[in-house]
C-alpha cells in the first residue's frame, strides 16, 4: 500500500513541475482521436515548446491545488489532456485550433475544455477567440512597422532633398566647365 501511495505522490510531483510557471494550462478533452493523431498532435504542441500530456484528473486536481489554481477543478472530469505552455499564452490554444481545422478536418471531436491564461480561467469559446488572435510575435512586428513608417518616410524626404541637391551641385559644376 505504501508503494502505491508514493507512485501516487511522485506523479502528482511531476505534474506540479510541469504546471508550475505556466503562463498557459488548457484542457483538453481527447476522446475520439487515434494513437496517430494523438501523435501528430503532440508534435504539433513539442513544435511550439508546449507540453502535452494526459494524466488522471485527480492527479492534475491535486497538482493545480498545491499551486493554490482551483479555477479548473470543476473541468477535470471525463477524458482530460493538459497541454502548458510557460512561454507563449495562445500557444496552446492556436495549436489546438490548428490541428482541429487541417488534421482532424473539423471532425466534432477533441474539444477545449477550459483553460488558464495568465491566471483567467477560459471557457472554450474565449480559447478559439484567444487561438485567432495574432501571435506575440505577429503583434511586435505590425508594431515595429507602424513605428518604422514615419521614420521610413522622413528618411524618404532627407534622401529626396539630398539627391536633388547633389543634381544642383553637379549641375553647376557643368555650367562652370562649359565656360572655361
Amino acid at each position: 500500500m505504501a508503494c502505491i501511495n508514493d507512485m501516487k505522490i511522485k506523479n502528482v510531483e511531476k505534474i506540479k513541475q510541469r504546471l508550475d510557471g505556466a503562463r498557459a494550462i488548457v484542457l483538453v478533452d481527447y476522446k475520439g482521436i487515434n494513437v496517430e493523431e494523438v501523435n501528430k498532435l503532440r508534435t504539433n504542441f513539442r513544435n511550439e515548446k508546449v507540453d502535452y500530456f494526459i494524466s488522471k484528473n485527480t492527479w492534475i486536481k491535486i497538482a493545480l491545488n498545491q499551486l493554490n489554481i482551483t479555477g479548473l477543478d470543476e473541468y477535470l472530469v471525463g477524458p482530460t489532456a493538459v497541454a502548458v505552455s510557460k512561454e507563449d499564452e495562445v500557444a496552446p490554444a492556436k495549436v489546438m485550433k490548428r490541428f482541429k481545422e487541417t488534421d482532424l478536418e473539423k471532425k466534432d471531436i477533441c474539444h477545449f475544455k477550459a483553460g488558464l491564461v495568465s491566471g483567467d480561467v477560459y471557457k472554450p469559446n474565449d480559447l478559439m477567440k484567444l487561438a485567432e488572435m495574432p501571435s506575440k510575435e505577429e503583434l511586435l512586428a505590425k508594431v515595429l512597422s507602424g513605428i518604422n513608417a514615419p521614420a521610413s518616410g522622413i528618411v524618404g524626404v532627407v534622401n529626396g532633398v539630398l539627391s536633388k541637391l547633389v543634381r544642383a551641385f553637379n549641375a553647376v559644376a557643368e555650367q562652370k566647365a562649359e565656360q572655361k
